[in-house]
């Protein structure tokens, strides 16, 4: 693992155990939303989740599905396998880098993350990984959040980037959309209901 693949996951370890409650308020408020708009966009029986985080996405998981989620941070992954053990959710949890994924090519009907594309280091290597994963016809579903193309606002997120980086390892300025369309996708839409910082990325292989 890169030095700052390990220092972003050393900051995901230490914030895991609070991470939901940190979260609540904009995930009750906006985020739940958008993850049921994501989740039912899914099409086949064999899902990947990178990021799995907490697993926030439990609750829209489509029924008799098999489904893998994987994440590089150890702490989170363990209120994940709690979370599943309590609600009993179907899905193999497993510690790994979307960078670097252990899977064949062409495995999964449709590989899917939400707010995941902010703390890869390498995001077009990560991007490269699903586009490998992902079988022909299959999709690549993302909820990102993204830098504005408000100029004033940009500026903002640009200047509050290294802060946000530090305490919590996450970029707030991405521009997840530019590099999902510089991958081989065969297709990339934004679902026309994206606002100006939060998109919802659909790209066919």
């Amino acid at each position: 693992m890169k030095p700052d693949s390990a220092a972003i996951k050393k900051r995901y370890d230490r914030i895991a155990p609070y991470f939901d409650g940190m979260e609540a308020v904009v995930e009750g408020l906006l985020f739940k939303s958008w993850r049921k708009r994501l989740w039912d966009k899914v099409d086949g029986h064999h899902i990947l989740e990178i990021g799995v985080g907490t697993g926030k996405n439990f609750d829209y998981y489509p029924k008799d599905a098999r489904i893998t989620g994987i994440d590089f941070s150890e702490k989170m992954l363990t209120q994940a396998k709690r979370k599943r053990d309590r609600k009993q959710v179907n899905v193999d949890l497993e510690l790994m880098d979307v960078q670097s994924l252990c899977f064949a090519d062409n495995s999964f009907d449709t590989v899917i993350g939400s707010f995941v594309f902010c703390s890869v280091p390498s995001p077009v290597k990560g991007l490269k990984e699903l586009y490998r994963v992902c079988k022909p016809g299959g999709q690549v579903l993302l909820l990102e959040h993204v830098l504005s193309s408000k100029p004033v606002i940009a500026g903002a997120m640009n200047l509050l980037n290294p802060l946000v980086v530090a305490l919590v390892g996450a970029n707030i300025n991405r521009q997840t959309v530019k590099n999902v369309q510089a991958c081989a996708f065969g297709s990339v839409r934004v679902d026309e209901r994206s606002s100006d910082i939060i998109k919802l990325i659909e790209a066919k292989k």
